[in-house]
């Protein structure tokens, strides 16, 4: 029995070691066949190095709707591992130490040990960069409210030379928002765009304010609407328009990116976050107009009294701390890759379409499109196809010649055609909104000259023209108020759409208080001009009757302009995102160049012979009240064409979110090493 049972525990070790060997020589072949694979991967990184920029433009070898090569998906494969393992390598994910839980909104991947993703984004850094809009705008706005005066007192321009002057900067300001989106889109990407303008801003509003001191204003105190200013020097004079332009310049660049930027900060996969981003523009906004508060009210104030550099100098200030707040956020942003050019993406469908001239739209399901959830548009969502303009259907059907070899300017996916089409379809909504702009711009300008020959005081102290556009501000602030917290439930209520009234709704009803705005104006210019007495300058009537014309557009900015920048950037596709927001602002500069323009046409024709025209340099030998209702007569045609369009406009429609390996943290890291 002994021997028996000392046989079988022999019989038994050998098997054990039999089985160590067996697993021990499958680990080292399994091993064998890693390194393999790796030394695989690197040589296929070699390849795809060679073919990356070729493969980003448009993918030529297929993905198509017949069918994807093996061999393009195992390229495709190895490039995300490749992305993994290069980061992970860098160090830039943080290993998980300890016990404590993943923070709330990380993504967790398993190598070896649990990984640990930094949290980025969300309201903190939203908030910082609201902070740096309010001081941005503070500084512009401290600048440009009194710029119209400015030019009437010390630079010595009559009323409506000044006020095209005015208009034409601030059409400027904001056709350099479109300058800035096209960067931040393509090239830059938002965190650098926004950061070198601001540079550019901070050098304008420096080089402004010694301008001012050392050639415009003398002697001191002038221009406060009874001490005179020197004749001012050609060179003071082309300094100060040079350093203005810059300030147009920087401002405008930095203003859709920002907008844009901070909407970033909020994931839209996460459907809270989606709300919040949302919401971000309505506080985006509200921002806005509380640094307007205190560059309309104290600075001009100061400004008004002839302290002009005291302004200037204050308005150099809050851009310096803008920057450097701005700064102070770079590592925790939440950062997306600018997407390529995009008007050769656009350029490629409308030369592929018209080259299919003679050839009919192929169906919805047998149109090009690359296979999987990747698009061709690098960094972009795939938008789903339309049945609008089905002409440009044709540069994504595919024909007999596209089967031997893939153009990108005889093919293009639906994506790309989808791009298209969505730019097209925005373009009408946009040129609506001009008129709007030109009611808009009137603040700036006609309603400051209106409000200068108005009795502006209370016992000894002069209320500043220009500082009446506070209650616009105040307007704004309570409507933001009003409509987030009261009309947005109860029209959710009563329509069943969460946001309460849609965008487009918004814009509408925007229009139409615009157009109020104008109409009062109006009764405020003829009310005015029948209490001047003769031989005097200024009406006996209250510059506070302009409170009403203020209130309307104050409250009409927070549907129309609130309206626009949710619709245009939540329409815009995800390679023009910046884009969509510079069609906002590129609104307010067209309004601005249309507003000049009628100004001129209006003056050519009614000042003729012995007629001063409707906006002479003595308003009150004018007819300004007419001009006011020729504006709102338009608004009443623009409103009737931008119905039609509203109605027949249909929203964009995009795949769901890209599942993606490599984690938006890696791809902040590699932006941020870029910069």
């Amino acid at each position: 029995m002994t021997g028996d049972k000392n046989k079988d525990v022999a019989e038994s070790s050998e098997l054990l070691n039999r089985s160590s060997i067996d697993i021990e020589q499958k680990r080292n072949s399994h091993e064998i066949e890693q390194q393999s694979n790796f030394h695989e991967i690197e040589l296929k990184k070699i390849s795809l190095d060679g073919t990356e920029e070729k493969r980003d433009s448009h993918d030529t070898e297929g993905n198509r709707k017949s069918g994807v090569t093996e061999e393009k998906i195992n390229h495709s494969n190895s490039h995300n591992i490749e992305e993994t393992d290069y980061h992970e390598h860098e160090g830039k994910i943080n290993s998980h130490e300890g016990d404590e839980p993943p923070e709330k909104g990380t993504i967790t991947r398993s190598h070896n040990a649990p990984i640990i993703k930094k949290k980025r984004g969300g309201w903190k850094l939203a908030i910082l960069l609201l902070a740096n809009q309010g001081l941005a705008t503070l500084a512009f706005f401290g600048v440009g409210v009194n710029l119209v005066l400015f030019l009437v007192r010390v630079l010595e321009q009559s009323n409506s030379v000044a006020a095209n002057n005015v208009s034409k900067w601030t059409g400027t300001v904001y056709l350099f928002s479109l300058v800035g989106a096209f960067l931040s889109d393509s090239y830059w990407g938002r965190y650098l765009t926004c950061a070198v303008f601001q540079v550019f801003f901070v050098m304008g509003l420096g080089l402004m304010t010694l301008t001012s001191w050392i050639f415009l204003i003398h002697p001191s105190g002038c221009g406060n609407g009874e001490k005179l200013c020197n004749t001012p020097s050609k060179t003071g004079v082309g300094l100060f328009y040079l350093s203005i332009y810059l300030v147009a310049f920087g401002y405008g660049g930095h203003q859709p990116t920002i907008a844009t930027f901070g909407a970033d900060q909020f994931d839209e996969a996460d459907p809270e976050q989606q709300k919040s981003r949302a919401i971000f523009f309505s506080y985006f906004y509200f921002a806005l107009n509380v640094g307007c508060l205190f560059s309309n009210t104290i600075l001009v104030y100061y400004e008004d009294q002839g302290y002009w550099n005291i302004g200037f100098v204050a308005s150099l200030g809050s851009a310096v701390v803008a920057l450097l707040s701005y700064l102070m956020g770079s590592s925790r942003y939440r950062y997306i890759k600018p997407c390529g050019n995009p008007l050769p993406r656009v350029a490629q469908v409308f030369v592929a379409a018209a080259r299919k001239w003679h050839v009919v739209p192929a169906d919805a399901d047998d149109l090009y499109e690359m296979e999987g959830k990747e698009s061709a548009i690098k960094g972009s969502r795939k938008i789903l196809h339309s049945n609008e303009i089905e002409f440009l259907d044709k540069a994504a059907t595919i024909t007999d010649k596209d089967q031997n070899e893939i153009n990108p300017w005889r093919l293009c996916t639906v994506t790309q055609v989808e791009e298209a089409k969505c730019v097209l379809k925005l373009l009408p909504i946009w040129l609506c909104t001009i008129i709007y702009s030109v009611i808009f711009t009137q603040m700036a300008s006609l309603f400051v000259e209106q409000g200068d020959v108005m009795h502006a005081k209370i016992g000894n102290f002069h209320i500043p023209a220009a500082s009446m556009s506070a209650f616009d501000i105040c307007s704004v602030l309570i409507a933001t108020g009003i409509y987030r917290q009261v009309l947005v439930p109860l029209a959710g209520r009563l329509s069943g759409n969460p946001k309460g009234l849609s965008e487009l709704q918004r814009m509408g009803i925007g229009l139409i208080i615009g157009l109020l705005a104008m109409v009062a104006a109006g009764v405020t210019e003829i009310a005015r001009r029948k209490y001047v007495e003769p031989g005097k300058r200024i009406s006996s009537l209250s510059i506070f009757w302009q409170i009403p014309q203020y209130v309307c557009v104050g409250v009409s900015e927070v549907f129309m302009y609130v309206g626009q920048l949710e619709f245009f950037n939540g329409e815009a596709p995800d390679g023009i995102k910046s884009f969509g927001s510079s069609l906002c602002m590129a609104s307010i500069s067209l309004g601005n160049y249309v507003s000049s323009m009628l100004v001129a046409v209006v003056m050519g024709i009614t000042a003729r012979g012995s007629d001063p025209g409707w906006i002479p340099n003595n308003l009150n030998e004018g007819h300004m009240d007419r001009f006011y209702f020729l504006i709102a007569g338009l608004a009443v045609i623009d409103f009737a064409i931008y119905v039609c369009l509203a109605k027949r406009y249909k929203y964009i429609n995009l795949e769901g979110p890209e599942n993606e390996e490599e984690s938006q943290e890696n791809r902040d890291d590699e932006v941020l090493r870029s910069v």
